[in-house]
């Protein structure tokens, strides 16, 4: 499974030997791509503060099932649009699919808001999935695509940075409604409950992206795909700060690894290695590990796992507070250090981070003692220093996720395809790893009942795993122009 992504030494500006030059063109486009991730983030996360009311609206007290699924299927709807969003990008162009992504994310915020039964917001719900799907593939494809080589990491990255932001401030307007209301099921203005207006203020960010992406250049590699070479030839020299002239022998490049005799395809990934190119199970078990190691579950069920083990409601809430926070504060460490660091040594030390702390969370979640209350009910508490040990642990798991796997996932699966494979292999990994965090949401509930170590014993073995696989498949990237990578059979 050897992912040999060629020699760094490129031809083209950004490569070793030539002028490297940060524009605030290339900053600024790369800023507004990410606002997907924005969308990605407060789409995936709005739903939380509205899970009680909307078991109560719909009487799915007594179907845990039926109410868990309303919350995760957004996760097979992004699978979906992940799968679709590579083959749409390399036909209609990433800015048009940008604004299929938008459309989608509107539609659905109104659907959702106004749903009048369970049926209509799963529905609804799978329909903002795809919508997250096509943004988890256009905006690191579009970054990777339109960023200089020297800056492609750190702007690549902004990609995490807008998805962590999109959750933290769809958990802060899930609260303020809820609190200005007096309750997620209280009347709020118009007569609708708090927790419709949860959903219908996504539409607010879905205007504000649709604007922004009618206001960017279309990617220039896609632009030499289309034979559009004179317009590729003003969009590179605009990012990367250079006249017309000087970037021509960029676009001869370009389209020089873009010559084939087929239109990109889904039938591009097939090769030798069980039935696939190498380099795309590569992208598969980067984006599988990156939801395996459970970070998902920290923030889905950070508040009932910390109440599990005996805290308080005020200090869970707090707790996955400062989980957020500190998810927030890694990634912009990460952003800083991708393209001095490189993206294996991160990976790497993430891994090695993740197996410490979650083995310590395993150990502290054995030491759980569990008293039977006056009602029958069984109480965990974890005794001694336990608790403190956990609390500190989970955040130090956070951080060691936050400055490696969280975004130098999104920076590898946007860079290391070839320009011809990209968007399609982009589009299977990013499927494989909504399926991955699908499983993961659904299968957490069953193995914390049967005890949190197994659980987070799993998660630690999973890290450890990982650890492996990136010392033996996964190769640089950093400071290599899109051109220097190849896809081995």
């Amino acid at each position: 499974m050897s992912t040999d992504s060629g020699s760094a030494s490129g031809s083209g500006p950004g490569s070793p030997g030539s002028r490297e030059k940060t524009t605030a063109k290339a900053i600024l486009i790369s800023i507004v791509a990410a606002v997907g991730g924005f969308l990605f983030g407060f789409d995936s996360s709005v739903i939380n503060g509205a899970v009680d009311a909307l078991n109560d609206q719909f009487g799915l007290q007594d179907s845990p099932l039926l109410s868990g699924f309303a919350v995760a299927c957004a996760l097979l709807g992004s699978a979906a649009g992940a799968w679709f969003a590579g083959p749409a990008a390399d036909r209609y162009g990433r800015v048009r699919v940008m604004l299929i992504a938008a459309a989608l994310f509107a539609i659905s915020s109104i659907g959702s808001g106004l749903a009048f039964a369970v049926w209509d917001l799963i529905i609804w719900r799978i329909l903002a999935g795809v919508g997250i799907g096509i943004a988890s593939v256009i905006a690191p494809a579009y970054i990777a695509e339109i960023a200089p080589a020297h800056i492609r990491g750190r702007l690549a990255s902004l990609q995490q940075m807008a998805i962590v932001l999109g959750i933290f401030v769809a958990l802060l307007s899930d609260a303020l409604l809820a609190g200005i209301a007096g309750g997620a099921a209280e009347t709020f203005w118009l007569g609708l409950p708090a927790w419709r207006w949860m959903f219908l203020v996504g539409i607010i960010p879905s205007v504000i992206y649709a604007i922004l992406a009618l206001r960017i250049p279309e990617s220039p590699r896609y632009l030499v795909a289309k034979g559009r070479m004179e317009e590729a030839g003003r969009v590179l020299a605009q990012v990367l700060g250079q006249p017309v002239e000087s970037v021509q022998a960029k676009v001869r490049e370009i389209a020089v690894t873009l010559e084939r005799e087929e239109k990109p395809s889904l039938r591009d990934l097939r090769g030798h290695a069980a039935g696939l190119r190498p380099i795309v199970w590569v992208g598969i078990l980067l984006s599988v590990f990156q939801q395996f190691v459970g970070i998902n579950v920290i923030f889905y069920y950070s508040t009932t796992l910390w109440q599990a083990v005996g805290f308080s409601e005020s200090d869970s809430f707090l707790a996955s507070v400062i989980n957020s926070l500190v998810n927030v504060l890694a990634t912009v460490v990460a952003i800083l250090i991708v393209d001095r660091v490189g993206r294996k040594p991160m990976l790497l030390g993430g891994s090695a981070g993740m197996v410490v702390t979650l083995g310590i969370m395993a150990v502290a979640f054995s030491q759980a003692i569990i008293t039977v209350g006056a009602d029958g009910s069984e109480e965990p508490s974890l005794p001694g220093p336990w608790g403190p040990i956990a609390l500190v642990a989970a955040n130090l798991y956070v951080v060691a996720f936050a400055v490696s796997w969280g975004p130098v996932v999104w920076v590898l699966l946007g860079e290391m395809f070839p320009n011809w494979l990209r968007a399609a292999a982009l589009s299977v990994a990013a499927a494989a790893q909504w399926i991955a965090n699908f499983l993961i949401t659904v299968t957490f509930q069953s193995l914390a009942d049967i005890g949190l170590t197994l659980a987070y014993g799993l998660y630690a073995l999973f890290a450890l795993l990982s650890f492996l696989f990136v010392s033996k498949y996964v190769q640089e990237t950093k400071g290599k122009e899109l051109e220097d990578m190849v896809a081995p059979q």
